[in-house]
């Protein structure tokens, strides 16, 4: 078979095949620089994972996921979680933006 090659040549090989969009971020700054958005959107479910070992329910696991979001959201958009919270405990909760 083929010769096992070093993870420094594969890095390597990767980076020519994928050169346009491994640069990308420089040239259109719409593109992020990391995925972190991405990895922290994981983040979260897969610590309560950890800790819990699972989730209970099907439907736990979907009321989590829902309430996560709508909270990630309202954040990005620049609301004080604190604020967010206490507004939804007393009846008020603030309208994601659309």
């Amino acid at each position: 078979g083929p010769v096992k090659q070093s993870v420094a040549f594969n890095l390597l090989k990767r980076f020519r095949l994928y050169a346009d969009a491994v640069l990308l971020f420089i040239a259109d700054h719409a593109v992020p620089f990391t995925n972190n958005i991405g990895e922290r959107a994981v983040r979260m479910p897969k610590v309560k994972q950890k800790i819990s070992g699972c989730f209970r329910t099907v439907l736990g696991a979907e009321n989590f996921c829902v309430i996560r979001s709508c909270l990630d959201t309202l954040r990005k958009q620049g609301h004080g979680m604190l604020d967010v919270l206490r507004r939804a405990f007393n009846g008020d909760p603030i309208r994601l933006a659309a």
